[in-house]
Parts: C-alpha cells; sequence; structure tokens
C-alpha cells in the first residue's frame, strides 16, 4: 500500500521527568509524519537517513502515552529510491515501505551533546561538538585511550580540540608512533567526550586517503602509501529482509566472506545501510566506497546501453519542473555527508551512477568536496564524465579491453565482470538468470574472473589503474552474478586462485612506493 500507518502505546519511566527526551529512527521509507498523544512534532522526507524528533512537550513521564507514525511510499521519483521497483525483474528488485530500521527512545539532559565530529589527518584529530544549550562555547573534556592502553584527558576551551598524537611517549621516554587505520590493522582509538550535563563515547582512527603522484603516475594513497582499491559491488539485499538480514551478524559476515577472498573493498551501490554496518567495516579494516541514492527517473537504453557501446551525452543539467527533486538530491548528498562523516573505512563517495539523475556534477562535486575534503569523489561513475572528479572512472561489462595510461586522474573500473552462474535450489525465482556473461560450474566462474583480472587489470595497474570494482558480492533475487548465493550458503568460486590475485596486486602496488 502507499500508505501505512503504525500505533503503539508505552509508558514512559517517571525519571524522564525535567529531561528531553527524543524519539529516534532509522530510516522510514519515504515520508513520515509523527505524532504522540494526538500531536504532530515532526515530518521526514526520504527513506535512508535517520532522524529524531523531540517528544518533550508531548510524552508524558509515568502515564501511558500513544506514537502514531503515517508513512506514505508512492516511490516517488522525486526521492532517492535506489533498486526498488513494484514490479522488478531484472536489476529491479522487490521494494520496502515504511519503518524498516530500529526506532528507540533516549532521554537526554536539557542541555546535551548532540553530535561529535572527528576529522583525523595520520598524525592528529580534531574533535568538534555540536551542542544544544542555551549557552554558547561550554568547554568539554575529552578521554582518549592510547593503543598503549594509557588513558590521556584532554580540555577544551570551546567546541573543537586538536590532538597531536606525535607528542606521546611510551614509559622509556620514547615517541609512541600513532597507531594507523589500514585494512590490515584496523586500529580504533576509544574516546569518552563529556560536558558537565551530558558524555558520550565512540571512536575514531588516525588515516588519510589522497592522491598522489609516483613516477609522474596519479595512485590512490592510503597514509601516504599507494594502495589498489580491489573492491566488490555490495547491493545491501537479503533473502531473508529485503533491505536487512535476518541478524546484524550477517553485515559482518559478508565483510569477512568478502575479505577471506581477497578484497579490501566495498562499494555500497545506491543504498546507505543502518550504523552498524559501518562500525563492523571500521572494525574489521574494510575500505568502502559509499554511493549517493539515486533519484530521477532512468532508461536502460540511454543510461546504460547506449553508453557500453560509445554512446555518450553531456551533462546539461535538468529541466525546470525537475527542481523540486534535484534540490532534494542536494540535500540528501550533504545530509549523508554529515551523518556518515566519522566512519574511517568511508574513503570514497559516487555522486552519480551511470548518469542516473545526473545534473550539475561539476557543481555537486565541488559542493561535496566542500563539506568534506578529506574523502575522494567519484563524480560519475561509469560515463557521462564532465571536468571534476578524483578518477577517471568506468563500467567494463561483457568484454576485457586494454585500458588506458592514467593521465592526471587515477583511472578506477568502478564496475566491470558480473558473470552470471546459477546455483541449482539456491535462486530467487524458477527463471532467475541475469547478469554479463554466463558460466556453468564454479570451475568456469573462477576461471573467467581470473582472466579477467589477468588481461584487463594487472598489466594496468602500474600506469595508473587504482582499483576495480567486481560485481558482484551475491546474487539478487533474479540477478545470479554474485560471488555468493542470495541465501549466502554457497561461495561459487574457489576462493585461493582469488586470494592469489590479490597477492600479485600487492606485490605490484608495494613496488611503487
Amino acid at each position: 500500500p502507499d500508505k501505512l500507518v503504525y500505533q503503539k502505546n508505552f509508558v514512559l519511566p517517571q525519571s524522564y521527568e525535567n529531561k528531553t527526551i527524543l524519539l529516534h529512527f532509522g530510516a522510514v521509507d519515504q515520508i513520515a509524519t509523527v505524532c504522540v498523544n494526538g500531536k504532530e512534532l515532526g515530518r521526514h522526507e526520504g527513506g535512508y537517513l535517520p532522524f529524531s524528533v523531540d517528544i518533550t512537550d508531548a510524552a508524558l513521564p509515568g502515564a501511558e502515552n500513544q506514537l502514531t507514525v503515517t508513512v506514505i511510499d508512492t516511490l516517488s521519483s522525486v526521492y532517492p529510491y535506489g533498486k526498488q521497483r513494484k514490479k522488478r525483474g531484472g536489476m529491479w528488485y522487490t521494494p520496502v515501505s515504511g519503518i524498516w530500521q530500529t526506532v528507540w527512545i533516549e532521554p537526554v539532559p536539557r542541555q546535551y551533546i548532540k553530535n561529535v565530529c572527528f576529522t583525523p589527518t595520520t598524525q592528529d584529530v580534531t574533535i568538534a561538538v555540536e551542542y544544544v544549550t542555551a549557552f554558547a562555547n561550554i568547554p568539554f573534556t575529552a578521554t582518549v585511550t592510547l593503543q598503549d592502553g594509557t588513558l590521556h584527558t584532554f580540555s577544551s576551551e570551546g567546541t573543537a580540540l586538536k590532538i597531536d598524537f606525535l607528542s606521546f611517549r611510551q614509559a622509556d621516554g620514547l615517541p609512541l608512533p600513532p597507531a594507523l587505520w589500514t585494512p590490515k590493522t584496523p586500529y580504533l582509538y576509544t574516546v569518552k567526550v563529556a560536558t558537565a550535563d551530558d558524555c558520550v563515547t565512540s571512536y575514531f582512527a588516525l588515516r588519510s586517503i589522497e592522491i598522489k603522484n609516483i613516477a609522474n603516475v596519479p595512485y590512490v594513497c592510503l597514509n601516504g602509501k599507494p594502495i589498489f582499491l580491489n573492491g566488490v559491488l555490495d547491493q545491501g539485499y537479503f533473502c531473508d529482509g529485503i533491505y536487512l538480514p535476518i541478524s546484524p551478524k550477517e553485515y559482518e559476515k559478508d565483510i569477512l566472506r568478502m575479505k577471506s577472498l581477497g578484497f579490501n573493498m566495498l562499494r555500497k551501490h545506491i543504498k546507505i545501510e543502518p550504523e552498524q554496518f559501518y562500525y563492523y567495516c571500521d572494525k574489521l579494516g574494510m575500505l568502502f566506497m559509499q554511493d549517493m541514492v539515486n533519484s530521477g527517473l532512468y532508461s536502460w537504453l540511454r543510461d546504460t546501453a547506449l553508453p557500453n557501446f560509445g554512446f555518450s551525452k553531456k551533462d546539461t543539467g535538468c529541466s525546470k519542473k525537475d527542481t523540486e527533486r534535484r534540490l532534494f538530491f542536494e540535500q540528501h548528498m550533504k545530509d549523508t555527508l554529515y551523518q556518515l562523516y566519522n566512519h574511517p573505512c568511508i574513503i570514497a563517495y559516487t555522486l552519480f551512477n551511470e548518469g542516473w539523475g545526473q545534473f550539475e556534477s561539476d557543481r555537486i562535486y565541488q559542493v561535496a568536496k566542500q563539506i568534506d575534503p578529506t574523502r575522494l569523489y567519484d563524480s560519475t561513475s561509469g560515463w557521462f564524465a564532465q571536468q571534476k572528479s578524483d578518477f577517471d572512472s568506468r563500467h567494463i561489462y561483457f568484454k576485457s579491453i586494454k585500458l588506458p595510461a592514467a593521465n592526471q586522474k587515477p583511472l578506477l573500473v568502478s564496475e566491470c565482470g558480473g558473470y552470471a552462474y546459477k546455483v541449482e535450489n539456491h535462486v530467487y525465482a524458477k527463471y532467475s538468470h541475469y547478469g554479463y556473461g554466463n558460466c556453468e560450474t564454479a570451475q568456469e566462474l573462477t576461471d573467467t574472473i581470473v582472466d579477467m583480472y589477468q588481461s584487463m587489470i594487472i598489466p594496468a595497474i602500474t600506469s595508473g589503474t587504482c582499483g576495480c570494482v567486481y560485481t558482484q558480492l551475491s546474487d539478487v533475487e533474479d540477478e545470479t552474478n554474485g560471488l555468493y548465493t542470495y541465501d549466502r550458503k554457497i561461495c561459487k568460486v574457489f576462493p585461493e586462485p582469488l586470494q592469489k590475485i590479490n597477492e600479485k596486486i600487492e606485490d605490484i602496488i608495494s613496488n611503487r612506493v
């Protein structure tokens, strides 16, 4: 249905009196109106980002209260909607509606910490705190646990604090080197931030991501050293919950499945996950490229088929009637950058994918870069490239080609492969079989993937190809081009040959230092 109504009665503890009472929503698709005891308190548009409603004025501690959430979801293309379609099939999947993430109530002091923002380098971190308070510039303290287990407390004089890790010493007086976050050593510093009224605990990591020229070739560098982004496209769909797995531990398992095959990066395709997913990537050391969720109408012929055969178009912007969608996309992009800012796993963002809803991509790149200059941006993943992007980004299906040498930007094969292999008794629908090329056995699929890397990707690394994103992590409904089946019960490839490919890539990239 296009309209859903949720109602729940609840009793707040009497101890919530004289507190600010916040009602949090992980995500609700697409338009949500929140009422408590008949009083409308908030409205939110867009189905992928969290939001909060202050229910203090309507909720009664010690008494029964009624929560009503009314949701409208017409799959309007004005809002980001991803791969959802009411008539699923091929590259389109079953839609979701309404409340699809966790809802919870939090009592906080009248003056409370709303947000803590961590901006790291390889040597220091800047901690910025946002308050809800009647006063300005309330100082705070930050207690940080170093890698040797010692606690250090720092006091601010305002709303920001910079901590220099090069100043720390070991017990013998020698420097204590900063512990840097990498896929192999994903070290996280724990931190407690406190004011007179409130305190929060969190974590951050020391790391940097940038593009550097080495011997006149542009490379993506993590912590100053070249790294190859050996990635997998991750749609974030599950057979037992569509947008959510049966247990959050499945997020952790998906990450470990891909690491065991030799991959070091996921590209989350046109979907934003619950915070727990990004936590696992931070904790387990999985590099992450986050797509913005597309809006607007899509044409398979114009936006996917013809570009694969060399036909392109210019980024001419959108008509005036599309103004509402463009404004919402830009605001949603900003909100996404703010929401995910603290996750060290995220090293890059995709702004537009294959021209889908694309407009003014050069200006959108500048807006994103101004908000978060610490990440890299693929402005136009696949094709329809304009002037401003951190990558020369290309999608290559149906064939292997000789990749050109990188010029001013590192070349990222941001989608490739997608070879289909249908495992009987592990498919979503009887006639499911969608992919880019067909394999009959696990051995054939493995050999085909290895051949693609050996013939197309590996020879181009020394000339500036910085990464490759294989399509995809698992089968999704009618698509049978995953490395795993949709139910995650069968790995469709043999791990050892893919692990050896990754070892070969690491040997090549380590010699570029």
